[in-house]
């Protein structure tokens, strides 16, 4: 693809935010559907935050003290709902959200390649959180996250939440597979002329593996909810061992899916992270084509690790095979990371509050990944299994990688969605406070597991108790950080500083339009540059400055990057 100077021509006049109604209704413009997934999903994180608050004040008081949910029942519901809502109702569809917002720009396209079921498959959301959330009025769901039968399918253990929870998941599941099929058609069909596969930007990379994985592997999680249905209102016995029923049978379906589903998590983190890394240190993005690449290999290889989850129950001879895959998956997930610190060496590295969660993502998911090769090797597994170490590992790479993700996510890309900056000074605040909450909540789990401190009870062995206090106060320092991050928001809408088109001085094609972008998003047909991470290049510097020339120079509350000398680093790879 050959360089070029000038992304579009003429000069274009900033647009207005569209009006609040826009979002509350029925549209196919894509944007309007990033944001209201952007938002919808906020929410639910609000709710599932609110429900993990509530379990930590339950395990911070003295296990002497008889507590309203001494009996289980309510703390099941709780931490069924808290994970369900974490993992169905935020980071899938958030992650959704800005592949929605993002992908048409990033392939100066117009919109999706099919607007009208893009609109169609975020209003599946909102009915499926409700039906989820009023499963609690009519006997709540209590078998977690995983529902196993025969806590989920016999009615003595579970009310008629159970089957609104699995009707919920359904509903959330479809919306993920017509979400999948218009994100893959959109980045196969729909990039500019000159932008070949290793030209896309990483978030696009990311969202395409992404959506193979949904694709391939939500039908199996449909066809399991089915059966679970099944057997609660039809009277079948499919997870029945007194019918013929098998109860391993919901785990090996369960968990084809949703090992897969970590990575349809973590996967546009990852995405996230190769563009503000590359933007914010100034560096062309180190080995471009293997971190691209990486992304498929994840993809494949996560559907031959689902039996790590069941060791405790598998066969002694199928546990090797499986430990081996568990362990191989790590491989491309290192290829990334050793990437990024690759790309930050040497940078010219700016510590803008979209970078300070890029890194602190780099740290925490370390943690995670590391506790999750112990997990991988057999013996260790069999002796942490259900315990809070397992908790610790889930967490530090859900929320250390993908929320932190999202977070970094946020600051960069806010001023093209609004045209408004975050103020940074409240977002190195709400950093600060994520980062030691964080930490507190959830590394001090790791000692309690391997202690012996068993996950999903509200009562516990006395022994324990000194860490849960501290793990429950890291909490409520990790719950105030959300608010700072709602308050920098609504303060930024009315009166936080203009963006101007490109405020980070980037060079992928969301930034080459106005922010925020106008109806079907370019005026013209932009012209991509030949390498969406080339700083530090003279040629880079001509586009930039070209670009410039059409909407103004960045407006943002920091001085923008002086013009770069040229990177000894060759572009791309």
């Amino acid at each position: 693809m050959a360089a070029t100077a000038y992304p579009v021509s003429g000069f274009q006049e900033p647009v207005k935010r569209p009006a609040l109604a826009e979002y509350l209704r029925w549209s196919i413009d894509h944007k309007i559907i990033g944001v209201q997934y952007i938002v919808t999903s906020f929410i639910f994180f609000l709710i599932g935050g609110a429900l993990a608050l509530l379990i930590r004040t339950e395990l911070m008081v003295s296990p002497d003290e008889i507590t309203v949910m001494a009996d289980g029942v309510a703390y099941n519901s709780l931490f069924s709902i808290h994970g369900t809502v974490m993992i169905f109702l935020f980071i899938v569809p958030m992650f959704a959200g800005f592949g929605n917002y993002l992908i048409p720009l990033m392939l100066g396209a117009k919109d999706m390649a099919f607007p009208w079921l893009n609109a169609f498959a975020f209003w599946l959301l909102p009915p499926a959180g409700l039906l989820l959330l009023f499963g609690w009025f009519v006997g709540p769901a209590e078998a977690g996250w995983t529902s196993y039968p025969p806590l989920s399918t016999l009615a003595e253990f579970s009310g008629d939440g159970q089957t609104m929870w699995a009707l919920s998941i359904h509903l959330v599941g479809l919306s993920s597979i017509l979400g999948a099929v218009n994100f893959i058609v959109t980045i196969r069909n729909m990039r500019p002329p000159g932008m070949g596969y290793f030209q896309m930007p990483l978030f696009v990379w990311a969202t395409l593996a992404t959506s193979i994985i949904v694709l391939l592997a939500t039908p199996f999680l449909a066809g399991a909810l089915t059966l679970m249905l099944f057997d609660r209102v039809a009277g079948t016995t499919f997870f029945d061992p007194s019918g013929g029923g098998d109860v391993l049978l919901w785990q090996n379906v369960f968990w084809f899916y949703s090992h897969p589903a970590v990575y349809i998590m973590i996967l546009p983190g990852m995405g996230v992270l190769s563009e503000v890394l590359s933007i914010h240190s100034r560096k062309p993005i180190f080995g471009y084509r293997m971190i691209a690449l990486s992304s498929m290999a994840i993809a494949l290889v996560g559907f031959t690790v689902w039996a790590h989850h069941m060791f405790t129950s598998l066969q002694p001879e199928l546990r090797i095979p499986f430990m081996i895959t568990s362990m191989i998956i790590a491989v491309p997930t290192g290829i990334k990371i050793f990437g990024w610190l690759a790309t930050i060496w040497m940078g010219k590295i700016r510590f803008t509050s979209a970078m300070l969660f890029s890194l602190g993502f780099l740290s925490m998911f370390v943690i995670g990944g590391i506790s999750g090769v112990m997990l991988a090797a057999v013996p260790i597994d069999i002796h942490m299994h259900d315990t809070y170490f397992v908790v610790s590992h889930f967490h530090f790479v859900l929320f250390g990688g993908s929320v932190f993700a999202i977070y970094s996510a946020i600051y960069h890309w806010f001023p093209k969605i609004t045209g408004r900056m975050l103020d940074e000074r409240l977002g190195r605040i709400h950093f600060a406070l994520t980062y030691v909450g964080f930490f507190f909540t959830f590394f001090p789990q790791h000692i309690l597991g391997m202690r012996g401190m068993p996950r999903r009870v509200a009562v516990y062995d006395p022994q324990f108790h000194d860490l849960n206090v501290l793990v429950s106060l890291a909490s409520f320092v990790l719950g105030i950080s959300t608010f700072v991050l709602v308050y920098n928001i609504a303060v930024s809408l009315v009166r936080g500083k203009v963006a101007g088109a490109n405020p980070w001085r980037a060079l992928t094609l969301e930034w080459m339009t106005t922010s925020p972008p106008p109806a079907y998003n370019f005026v013209g047909d932009p012209i991509p540059y030949e390498d969406p991470y080339g700083y530090g290049t003279p040629a880079s510097q001509a586009y930039l400055d070209a670009m410039e020339s059409r909407f103004g120079p960045p407006l943002p509350q920091e001085k923008a990057p002086e013009t770069e000398k040229p990177s000894a680093q060759p572009a791309g790879d």
